[in-house]
């Protein structure tokens, strides 16, 4: 049982695809035979708060929180028919966020778009991403997503929506995700097209040692108790001490939370794999002018230089920059071609735009309200500035424009939006 709004859209919301006990792989869940109540937002995985809420706002809050949490939210329109389908993952460092949240709420897109858009929720943090009971069993958020996608190709046609013409895309660790699982080969077939926005591409690398240490700190941390037998606020407090290792180990340490190379379902060999999907997934990937601002601007570093005035404010400014280009601007270019080099197609894009009185610039996120949710829902966001309100209209339905035009038609599809647009 779903809900259907009087501006024609069908929500379906909090669906459960996929069950998994702690620390266990998930097994996707059949077609329910009866009816399902899917008028409720579904719970996000426990964690702590974001470390950017002082740049989003709360993206969490009212949500329920559990570890059941592999449940997914569809909205289509009413009457759809074979539409292309956009399979969104949320970004937080793995460690946060949710796609029930409702700023991440896609009416707009679909709307204008006439997309089918689907947003997953999946397991976080030490629960999805640091297997303390079998280690032989890792990346277990991972696996919650390519069972959503699953789920997708099993089940979206009863929305209107084509389960050959898939659109995986994400934000932050929800693009690091999207490459994942394109470099997976259980995802294989699963989509055709991928869009990253300000995926962390150079805080990859190898995180063995880090993740090691990390085990340590988190197993010291839980005194004894097993792992499978520890409440989840514990764990929670077991998350905080890896963390706290994991910066130790400089950059990559920012995300410390991620898929892990080379334990499945992820091969060793990026690059390889990179040649054998490239051919049969289109690629967009993009970042913003000021991506890191908000990192350089939680760093003590840039603490202290804000003390020194103009001279300090600059120097967090040029180091701001810096980091933008080494983490999210450069490997973004590089994949791209890669891609085309592997006889894929790529497209990538920046964007520049914020509000006059945006304190960090055209930050990270800053794209977000562009593509989700309404201007009261980012009303609480501090990097919007004094008028979180000023979403100017015209660039969001051309944001939106642009990527559900990729969704239908790939590359291609851009510049036929663009002259629809001009």
């Amino acid at each position: 049982m779903a809900s259907e709004d009087d501006d024609g859209l069908v929500h379906a919301r909090g669906i459960r695809y996929a069950t998994a006990e702690r620390f266990t792989a998930p097994a996707l869940l059949p077609a329910a035979d009866g009816v399902i109540d899917a008028t409720r937002r579904g719970p996000a995985c426990p964690q702590l708060p974001s470390r950017l809420e002082f740049v989003t706002g709360p993206v969490t809050n009212g949500l329920p929180m559990s570890e059941h949490c592999q449940v997914l939210s569809v909205t289509a329109p009413a009457h759809a028919h074979r539409l292309p389908v956009m399979v969104w993952f949320h970004g937080g460092a793995y460690v946060s966020g949710s796609g029930e949240s409702a700023k991440y709420d896609p009416d707009a897109l679909v709307t204008e778009g006439q997309v089918v858009v689907v947003s997953v929720s999946y397991r976080l943090g030490i629960f999805g991403y640091l297997n303390l009971h079998d280690r032989d069993t890792e990346n277990l958020g991972l696996r919650d997503q390519i069972c959503a996608l699953q789920w997708v190709r099993d089940n979206i046609a009863a929305f209107g929506g084509d389960p050959g013409r898939v659109t995986v895309f994400g934000q932050s660790a929800g693009a690091d995700s999207v490459l994942s699982l394109a470099m997976c080969p259980e995802a294989d077939g699963l989509f055709i097209r991928a869009i990253l926005q300000s995926s962390p591409l150079g805080l990859r690398g190898d995180r063995t040692p880090m993740t090691a240490a990390m085990r340590e700190a988190a197993t010291a941390s839980l005194a004894g108790v097993p792992p499978t037998e520890a409440t989840a606020e514990r764990l929670l407090e077991a998350q905080v001490a890896a963390i706290t290792v994991a910066r130790r180990s400089g950059q990559v340490g920012l995300m410390a939370f991620a898929p892990i190379m080379g334990r499945a379902p992820l091969p060793s060999d990026r690059e390889s794999r990179i040649g054998d999907v490239a051919p049969r997934i289109e690629i967009l990937a993009g970042y913003t002018r000021d991506d890191a601002r908000p990192f350089i601007t939680m760093a003590p570093r840039a603490k202290l230089l804000g003390r020194l005035g103009p001279v300090g404010r600059a120097t967090a400014a040029s180091f701001g920059r810096n980091m933008t280009r080494s983490v999210f601007g450069r490997p973004t270019t590089e994949l791209a071609e890669a891609w085309t080099a592997a006889g894929g197609r790529a497209a990538t894009f920046r964007v520049d735009w914020s509000p006059d009185d945006a304190p960090l610039g055209a930050c990270h996120c800053i794209e977000l309200p562009l593509l989700f949710g309404y201007p009261q829902t980012w009303s609480d966001a501090p990097m919007l500035g004094h008028r979180p309100r000023a979403i100017p209209d015209e660039l969001a339905r051309r944001t939106r424009a642009q990527w559900a035009a990729f969704a239908r038609d790939g590359v291609a599809g851009l510049e036929q939006a663009a002259l629809r647009i001009a």
